[in-house]
C-alpha cells in the first residue's frame, strides 16, 4: 500500500482536483493506496470539501487540526496516521505534480528507501523563489547542511524511514531536516514542477527567515560557537590595541586620553554582551519549551 500525505490550507478549490488526479495515477500503477489530507485548520471551506471528498471515496482519510499548527506539524499529523509500505508526502497546491509519483515509486523500487522529487524549471514567482534561496543560505551556513532548495517535502518514502522521523521527539517540526538526519539510502531525481492553481505561498521573507531561525536554534549551536569565536577575537584584538596604547603611553605619545573612544568601546562591547545573553536566552527558551513536551498538533476531527 501506497500512502499519501498532504497538508491543506486554503484550497477549498483545488482538493477535487488534486484527488482526482491522485486516483489516476495510483490506478495506473496498481497498487493499493490511501489519502491522508491534513486540514491545518485553513480558514477557507477546505474542510467542508475535504468531507464531501471523504464520503464519496473511502481511500479519502480527512484529519482537522484544532488550530493553525503550521504546514510542518499538519505533515507528521498526517503521518502517524499512515498505513502504506510506502508514503509520498506532497503539497496540495497542484505544484507537486501527482503524475511525479508514478516516477518517484518506480525509481523507489530499485532499492531506495527515501526518493526526493528536485523540481526542474521552478513555475514560482520571483519573490518566492528568492525567498527560498534566501531561506536555504541561511539555513546551510548555521546549521552546517548541504541542503537543495530545489528539493522540497515532495517524494516518496518507506515506512521505516517515516517510523524513524515520528520518533524524532524535537518540538520544533521541519521534515526535510529529519529526512535529512535519519539518513537511509536515498537519492533525488528531477522532476516537474507545476503552476500554483490558487492563492499565494503562505510563507513569506519574514516567515521563512524565522522558521530558519526557530530550526537552527534546535537543531544546532553553531550561532553559540560564533558568538564565541567573536568574543575571542574581540579580546585578541583587545590585548594588541592595549600593548598598542601601553607603547604610546611610555614613549609619551599620548597627550590626551580619548573619551569618545572610550564610550564608544563601552557601547560597543555592552551591544556584543547583550547579543550573547540574547542568543543564549534563545537557547535557554527552546530548551523549556522541549522541556515541557506539550504535542506539537492537536486533531479535532477525523473522517
Amino acid at each position: 500500500m501506497i500512502s499519501i500525505v498532504s497538508p491543506v490550507y486554503r484550497a477549498e478549490k483545488i482538493l477535487p482536483i488534486l484527488v482526482s488526479e491522485i486516483n489516476l495515477v495510483m490506478e495506473r500503477i496498481g497498487e493499493d493506496y490511501e489519502i491522508i489530507l491534513v486540514d491545518d485548520r485553513s480558514p477557507d471551506n477546505s474542510w467542508e470539501v475535504m468531507k464531501v471528498l471523504s464520503s464519496q471515496n473511502p481511500k479519502i482519510k480527512s484529519i482537522r487540526l484544532s488550530r493553525n499548527f503550521g504546514q510542518h506539524s499538519a505533515i507528521f499529523a498526517g503521518l502517524t496516521k499512515t498505513k502504506g509500505d510506502w508514503v509520498v508526502v506532497m503539497d496540495c497546491d497542484m505544484q507537486d505534480q501527482p503524475k511525479e509519483i508514478a516516477k518517484l515509486y518506480k525509481k523507489a523500487l530499485e532499492g531506495y528507501d527515501i526518493v526526493l522529487g528536485q523540481r526542474e524549471n521552478r513555475k514560482d514567482k520571483f519573490l518566492k523563489k528568492l525567498s527560498s534561496k534566501l531561506f536555504y543560505k541561511v539555513f546551510n551556513y548555521l546549521s552546517g547542511g548541504q541542503f537543495n532548495n530545489e528539493i522540497g517535502n515532495f517524494g516518496i518514502y518507506k515506512k521505516k524511514v517515516i517510523d524513524s522521523i515520528l520518533n524524532i521527539n524535537d518540538y520544533i517540526k521541519f521534515f526535510p531536516l529529519f529526512i535529512n538526519w535519519v539518513g537511509f539510502r536515498n537519492i533525488s531525481i528531477p522532476i516537474e514542477h507545476g503552476e500554483r492553481e490558487e492563492g499565494k505561498s503562505s510563507y513569506s521573507i519574514s516567515r521563512l527567515l524565522k522558521l530558519a531561525f526557530n530550526v537552527i536554534i534546535s537543531f544546532s549551536d553553531k550561532p553559540l560557537r560564533l558568538f564565541i569565536n567573536f568574543g575571542l577575537g574581540i579580546s585578541i584584538l583587545s590585548f594588541i590595541l592595549g600593548i598598542y596604547y601601553l607603547y604610546l603611553s611610555i614613549t609619551h605619545k599620548i597627550t590626551q586620553p580619548g573619551f569618545s573612544s572610550l564610550i564608544l568601546s563601552i557601547w560597543f562591547l555592552s551591544g556584543i554582551i547583550i547579543s550573547c545573553i540574547g542568543i543564549v536566552g534563545v537557547y535557554l527558551g527552546k530548551t523549556f519549551d522541549q522541556a515541557k513536551n506539550r504535542p506539537t498538533f492537536i486533531i479535532d476531527e477525523e473522517l
